[in-house]
């Protein structure tokens, strides 16, 4: 106890003592009155850390929000009203549109609450408390806990315990984290709100204009923003959806700022970063450079190739598969820009570099061999895993980048649940529900043609590489021992023909063993085997070796390392971000302004390009400058901004802040040049995407006419 007392007390001094410039970082925002208030004023904050956070009283906590598992909205008004942006809640959107009512194409717009949309499973999450439980978490583990499995147990035990006293003790959920690589444990006390409906949303020439061609790139003109509300019972509860809920009356909304925001202004992006990997070792960022992101690109580029071709075909295919292609194309991107970012920074030379300055930072130091140990280590733990890292991207990327493959896949899962001899009837008929569900949504998306098509072209591609001689006997026994193409497969399948599995999933469990000889199962069954005896197996011991390794890895990391202020990676976790408006060169000769205006929408502006096409009613507004009170000093309406805030995914939706904590404007991305931040914060290179508040207002106001919605906000001019 002891040892983790000492440990928890290092931690805190070293982020407690240091200074840090304005930028990297994603801070818990329970710890900013201690660690960055000082920092954020000096970089021109005007409010305190206590109006960011606090427990005691309303704070902009408040009305920051998880939307769904994986954006962030912001409450901007005392009815409940959300924003967050048009890609976050593209999937709703889907779920609500139909050929007749195309709302991704043509958006919508509710005149009055009657008219919204309700979002079947859409939910959003507020931050009650954030309590640090560490040495509750770590009790009963000392330095003779060296058995990695135990050690889980010991704290699957102790989290579990934690959470089952803290839902005895109050009406909120509760969810604890692990940071710093379980070094530190956070408990999150949280409440949802399962009753959220559609507002309004603009079409998608605004929402996703430059589409995937402008994604993570910079100059940007994108109105990325969807508009929701929030739903609760009479009593102001979160609830479940009922026709007889009330607009949620928030205990904290932004105010919205209209004044033009400035190169060098303080701003601060608050949300729910999902995932980064800042600290790790230089081995790993190896295999992250070398073999991850480019099978997943290589891969996705032939797949996105195919959706793309089929979408522009057929309005039909392109809602299908427009959210489909959209999150597909996300990461494909974005690990292109990653390999150029860890390039260009020679990211894992500097990492080796650091590594060796603190084996070496005290060379009379006896825990300097234990380091150098550890490093071996590491080394050897990463080169062991290299070829079942490329076999597990091989497996998800391409074998599962089969549709019908990864929908069997999950029909598996639910047959294994099923199995189970503990299962009540009803909670057999539940999981039956959840299934049939399940296919419903997925059936409705799916072109067997299009995933045929994906099966010859990527499936077949990577045989030669994944599949061993034992493996490709055993799928070729499957089809009169001859390796499949994907006739052999859509042609012998019900479940790739819609009509026939809908009505096989409406009595699902009388038709298990039906299902289970379905040649699409049987070939998934084939491969899913392989993957769990010959790949999964040895992932899952060479993690937890490195799990183990990288834990020691960061604490002495943070151990060697107190004249710097240290940040724990993202986890989908409520942090603040702070910085300042900024230009940037992405390359020589070459400097990006700070803002872009409406004359680079119509620059843009291609008759023959879905993605570049101006709405009529929008390029009307903009030729005649009908801007009214949005247009900025120059006469100019402005639609997006960059700056140095360190953001990643997750921070989607996030509302970007001034020094007054107002809002202005929605971080919906980052520069492409700057996507290595999620390994390696770059302050010359990283900026985020902010769309202008400006440019918001003036869509709801000005193009879609839904002014009265404005009157709902605190416009402050």
């Amino acid at each position: 106890m002891r040892n983790i007392y000492s440990i928890c007390t290092l931690l805190l001094l070293v982020i407690q003592n240091l200074n840090c410039l304005a930028g990297e970082g994603m801070w818990m925002p329970n710890l900013l009155k201690s660690l960055n208030e000082k920092d954020m004023k000096d970089a021109g904050m005007l409010i305190t850390a206590d109006d960011i956070y606090n427990t005691n009283k309303s704070s902009i906590k408040d009305a920051i929000c998880l939307f769904g598992a994986g954006c962030t909205a912001e409450v901007i008004s005392n009815k409940g009203l959300i924003l967050t942006n048009h890609h976050c809640g593209f999937d709703a959107v889907q779920q609500l549109s139909t050929i007749e009512q195309d709302y991704i194409k043509n958006g919508f717009w509710a005149k009055n609450n009657a008219e919204e949309k309700p979002c079947a499973g859409l939910s959003v999450t507020f931050i009650v408390d954030i309590k640090d439980v560490t040495d509750f978490v770590l009790f009963g583990i000392n330095a003779d806990t060296t058995n990695e499995a135990k050690r889980e147990k010991i704290i699957k035990r102790n989290i579990a315990d934690i959470e089952a006293k803290s839902a005895r003790e109050t009406k909120w959920g509760t969810q604890i984290k692990s940071f710093f690589a379980g070094n530190k444990y956070y408990l999150f006390v949280t409440e949802v709100f399962k009753d959220i409906r559609l507002v309004g949303v603009p079409p998608s020439s605004i929402g996703k204009f430059g589409a995937d061609g402008d994604n993570w790139m910079w100059p940007r003109h994108t109105g990325d923003f969807s508009i929701f509300r929030i739903y609760a019972n009479k009593e102001n509860k979160a609830a479940d959806y009922d026709a007889t809920n009330i607009p949620y009356t928030p205990k904290y909304s932004l105010t919205i700022n209209l004044k033009d925001v400035k190169e060098n202004d303080f701003t601060m992006v608050y949300g729910f970063p999902a995932r980064t990997t800042e600290y790790l070792p230089s081995a790993a960022i190896g295999i992250v450079r070398n073999i991850n992101d480019p099978i997943k690109v290589n891969i996705r580029t032939a797949k996105l190739s195919i959706w793309d071709e089929a979408m522009r075909s057929n309005d039909t295919t392109r809602l299908q598969y427009s959210a489909k292609y959209a999150n597909v194309a996300n990461g494909w991107k974005k690990w292109q820009g990653e390999m150029k970012g860890i390039d260009r920074l020679h990211a894992i030379e500097k990492r080796k570099q650091q590594e060796n300055e603190i084996a070496n930072k005290d060379a009379k130091n006896t825990d300097m061999q234990n380091t150098e140990k550890l490093y071996a280590n590491i080394e050897l733990g990463y080169s062991n895993f290299k070829h079942y890292a490329q076999m597990r991207e091989l497996f998800y990327e391409a074998a599962l980048g089969v549709e019908i493959i990864s929908f069997c896949n999950t029909i598996n899962n639910v047959f294994v649940k099923l199995n189970d001899a503990k299962l009540s009837g009803d909670e057999m008929k539940k999981e039956a529900e959840k299934l049939k569900s399940a296919a419903h949504k997925f059936y409705k998306n799916y072109n067997a043609k299009i995933d045929a098509r994906v099966f010859d072209v990527i499936f077949n591609n990577i045989a030669d590489t994944v599949f061993d001689v034992s493996l490709r006997n055993n799928i070729s026994q499957l089809f009169g021992n001859k390796f499949p193409n994907a006739d052999d497969v859509f042609s012998n399948s019900v479940l790739v023909r819609k009509q026939n599995a809908l009505a096989i999933f409406d009595s699902v469990l009388q038709k298990i063993n039906f299902i289970k000889n379905d040649i699409a199962f049987k070939l998934t069954m084939v491969l899913v085997d392989y993957y769990n005896k010959n790949i999964n197996q040895q992932i899952t011991i060479a993690e937890q070796n490195l799990v183990a390794l990288n834990r020691i890895y960061i604490k002495i990391t943070i151990e060697k390392n107190v004249d710097k202020k240290l940040y724990p990676d993202a986890n989908s976790t409520l942090r603040v971000a702070f910085g300042n408006v900024k230009t940037y060169t992405p390359k020589d000769g070459v400097v990006y302004n700070w803002y872009t205006t409406y004359k680079g929408i119509l620059e843009k502006e291609d008759a023959n390009n879905d993605d570049y096409n101006v709405h009529p009613k929008l390029k009307k507004l903009f030729v005649a400058k009908d801007f009214g009170r949005y247009a900025d000093k120059n006469k100019d309406l402005r639609i997006a901004f960059i700056a140095s805030n360190h953001t990643t995914g997750g921070n989607s939706g996030s509302p970007v802040l001034n020094a007054k904590g107002e809002l202005i404007g929605i971080n919906f991305d980052r520069c492409w040049e700057g996507t290595m931040s999620d390994i390696m914060y770059d302050p010359e290179q990283c900026r985020n995407i902010a769309l202008d508040i400006h440019y918001t207002l003036f869509v709801i106001d000005k193009f879609a006419g839904a002014g009265y919605l404005l009157n709902e906000m605190k416009i402050a001019n």
